[in-house]
């Protein structure tokens, strides 16, 4: 399988999965286009990912993520004040994370998306400054990673942990036994 990807996290979650594939950077170029749901903007992503690296006789999986409150899609943030911003915003209140998957080269090419809602603690200045100074924030949705430091952040999720870290597995594993189980199964000895 072709991971449509620069995301060390996708490649992590991959492996725990034990599902076997190679990298290649995608070329596709993301616009974000006014007034568009988030949840039809991670599936346009997805899928411009996947098909900007798909080559025939492979299967492929492209995948975008983003943070949703209030209908204001959080994307990366440019830098520690946007990110701080961010990071306010959320702060004491739930939203979503949204992540679109597309995979192409099976039995037929699928576009779909999951839903994580997440809740972050109230944080402190305390808080608040230990994970800015850590960076961590850097080229993440919401400007946080729920796998690292920014665990500190979070009070409670309700639904797919792997969501949240960038891809979501469950959904991934779903479509793989319905689209192409072949990649499921134990590598030959």
């Amino acid at each position: 399988m072709i991971l449509a990807s620069r995301s060390p996290q996708r490649r992590a979650i991959l492996e725990q999965l034990r599902i076997s594939f190679e990298v290649v950077t995608p070329t596709y170029v993301e616009d974000d286009p006014p007034g568009v749901a988030a949840e039809e903007l991670v599936r346009i992503h997805a899928d411009g990912k996947a098909r900007s690296v798909h080559r025939e006789g492979r299967l492929t999986l492209g995948v975008d993520t983003t943070v949703l409150l209030d209908g204001r899609i959080y994307g990366k943030a440019a830098d520690e004040e946007e990110a701080r911003h961010m990071l306010n915003e959320l702060s004491g209140r739930t939203h979503a994370v949204v992540s679109g998957v597309c995979l192409l080269g099976g039995d037929e090419d699928v576009v779909a998306h999951e839903v994580t809602e997440v809740t972050f603690r109230l944080l402190s200045q305390v808080a608040m400054t230990a994970y800015l100074a850590s960076e961590e924030w850097k080229s993440r949705a919401g400007a946080y990673a729920i796998q690292g430091l920014g665990g500190r952040l979070v009070e409670r999720i309700d639904g797919d942990y792997l969501n949240v870290v960038g891809l979501p597995g469950a959904l991934l594993i779903s479509l793989l036994e319905r689209q192409a189980p072949q990649v499921l199964l134990p590598a030959r000895l």
